[in-house]
């Protein structure tokens, strides 16, 4: 296959740019082009061959919950049956939600086919392909449209080629040529960018390039080399410990892209080129783990929703780790949804094909060792349990800047989990299309932006500090100062100072475990004047302030107790969050802040302590000394 030759000498110049970021190249260039001369690979060829199909049928009847899901997904096949084709529907200026569904059709349609051989499913995923191949374009303005589309239309058309009629087989792979591959050779930010659209463009991409090889050579070859190229700038994001600054929600998204990668790769090529040995890389799957609380939500920082589902990627970790113990939400998810009578035909998620051929059987899942986990990098962030069990507190803090891609002025802000409640919450973000319609130029990130006047999105909504009734600042970067995951005293201490900046003159905060209570504590240095500083939690909890100047929160039928421990002069009081100042604001049903305003003489300093403990009653407090002797 001469037309393979090409490919050798673009990826072994790849090979050396990756090598300041990767440990080594997965061959040299010997081994790869050997690689690349044995692949005449008959379809299908991505992630799941036609040799692997009985392996993976034997790995399903082995397992009743991986069996589960595989029922799940042809039950949900059935019922797409029933749906009509996707249409051309923009929303605002996007069309990502057509290509998703797609995706999600096409791939659960094609695994149904491989697993029963069922025409039904071949046939209905040939319609849904030609649908989308039939559009003028995949609106490539908001590139991800692109990617994810190219991706559908690539493993339907891999994983049925020898099924699909001539003529559509013909039109299907002429589409992601040419609404694919050949119009992402214009370029776009989102060649170079370190955030998800990298890796979900360039994943979408490469699956597209390698459905389509044999027929472009030239072009594919270009496709791959540029994502070898651009990709480890987006995976140098996970450096040092793993964290995605995006948030819990987003790492879901890119990393799965990123992971479709690897394997899309290894499944072809027989390599990833040294991708999956990015540092960091490996480590990411404890920061996801880490993030979701007992109560089964995310720390949610940034523009991240509330709970994340399933995540396939994580099965691919447990499997390449042989570290079952990283299933430990995944499971409950898996049973739940495997429980669930709805057979909906968009209802799952559109990756979760791949869980089942990237998981190992399930079997029993151990909790997790780690109590304590931080990890540094552009959102420094770092979570804090008593236990893995659904009653166990949960504490987590960030740092980082609110100019980081999606983030919001959240710097310092907490969640706090306690007797199976989440009581101290973060809004999330706000869909993007509604403000987008109103005219707020919400991608702006520079100080003065109208983005900052959305409630949701500025430190007035979150747990954080607002200091003199002002903004945090943009170009700050707040550092992990001090991180502890010993047994008795485990804490975070984190340097606000920079968000803070003209402002105030120090600003640390401490959190910190105490038993099952959590302490936050606040040191600040005020500049020369007197300044105003407001301490806050939103919550859900029903919010009853107490003679002695405590508050009670009730919530699902549990209580905590909330206290001011320092200043001793400071009154409680809770603040409307239900109704933001702003028209293009989205209301917050039943939700409110509890906190305390207070003021700082010039030059002086003072420190804020707040102690939350379970049940009705408070009981013994920690003494207050410095965040230094924590």
């Amino acid at each position: 296959m001469n037309w393979l030759v090409p490919i050798c000498v673009v990826v072994c110049a790849v090979c050396a740019q990756l090598a300041a970021s990767a440990p080594a190249c997965a061959a040299d260039a010997t081994e790869l082009k050997e690689r690349l001369q044995r692949l005449d690979a008959p379809h299908p060829r991505l992630f799941l061959s036609k040799q692997d199909e009985e392996t993976l049928k034997a790995k399903l009847e082995g397992d009743p919950l991986l069996k589960g899901l595989s029922e799940r997904i042809i039950a949900a096949s059935e019922a797409a049956q029933d749906l009509a084709p996707v249409e051309r529907k923009k929303v605002g200026k996007r069309l990502l939600g057509v290509s998703r569904a797609c995706l999600q059709r096409v791939v659960c349609l094609s695994f149904a086919y491989r697993m029963t051989g069922s025409e039904e499913f071949l046939r209905r995923a040939e319609r849904e392909m030609l649908a989308a191949a039939a559009f003028e374009d995949w609106n490539p303005s908001h590139f991800l449209d692109v990617g994810e589309m190219t991706a559908a239309l690539a493993i339907g058309y891999d994983w049925l080629y020898e099924g699909l009629a001539p003529d559509a087989r013909t039109t299907i792979r002429d589409a992601i040529i040419e609404k694919g591959l050949e119009t992402s050779m214009k370029g776009g930010w989102w060649v170079t960018t370190t955030n998800n659209w990298n890796q979900v463009c360039h994943g979408g991409l490469v699956i597209g390039a390698l459905a389509v090889i044999e027929d472009v050579p030239e072009l594919s070859e270009q496709i791959i080399a540029r994502a070898l190229e651009n990709v480890p700038g987006a995976m140098h994001e996970y450096q040092p410990d793993g964290v995605y600054p995006e948030g819990p929600s987003y790492w879901k998204y890119g990393t799965t892209y990123n992971v479709l990668l690897i394997s899309a790769l290894e499944s072809v090529l027989g390599t990833d080129f040294g991708l999956a040995s990015a540092p960091g890389f490996a480590e990411t799957c404890e920061y996801y783990l880490h993030s979701t609380g007992p109560t089964g939500l995310f720390f949610n920082f940034s523009d991240c929703g509330t709970r994340g589902g399933i995540s396939p990627a994580m099965h691919w970790f447990a499997a390449r780790r042989e570290e079952p113990s990283l299933l430990w939400w995944e499971k409950g998810e898996l049973e739940r949804l495997v429980a669930q009578d709805s057979a909906a035909g968009d209802s799952l998620d559109r990756t979760l094909v791949f869980l089942l051929i990237w998981a190992q059987p399930v079997g029993d899942v151990p909790a997790p060792k780690q109590l304590h986990w931080k990890g540094d990098g552009r959102t420094p962030v770092a979570m804090h349990r008593t236990g893995w069990g659904p009653d166990a507190t949960f504490a987590a803090i960030k740092g980082g800047s609110p100019g980081t891609n999606h983030a919001h002025m959240d710097t310092g802000s907490f969640v706090l989990d306690m007797d199976g409640v989440r009581w101290g919450l973060d809004l999330g973000g706000q869909g993007y299309h509604g403000l987008e319609s109103r005219g707020v130029d919400l991608w702006n990130k520079s100080q003065e932006s109208e983005r900052w006047t959305v409630f949701r999105l500025n430190n007035f909504s979150h747990n954080t500090l607002v200091i003199d009734g002002q903004l945090q600042r943009v170009k700050g970067h707040a550092p992990i100062i001090g991180f502890s995951g010993e047994a008795d005293a485990p804490h975070t201490i984190v340097d606000l100072t920079p968000v803070y900046e003209g402002q105030i003159e120090k600003a640390h905060r401490g959190l910190r475990l105490v038993g099952r209570a959590l302490l936050v504590q606040d040191e600040l240095t005020a500049l020369d004047r007197a300044t105003s500083v407001r301490w806050g939690m939103t919550t859900q909890a029903e919010v009853t302030i107490t003679a002695d100047g405590a508050a009670t929160l009730k919530q699902d039928g549990r209580e905590v107790t909330l206290r001011v421990l320092s200043p001793e002069h400071a009154k409680l009081t809770v603040y409307d969050m239900e109704h933001p100042p702003r028209e293009y604001d989205s209301t917050n049903p039943n939700t409110r802040m509890i906190g305390f305003e207070i003021e700082i003489p010039a030059s002086a300093s003072e420190t804020l302590a707040v102690f939350v403990q379970p049940g009705p009653t408070a009981g013994d407090a920690p003494a207050i000394g410095p965040l230094e002797d924590w």
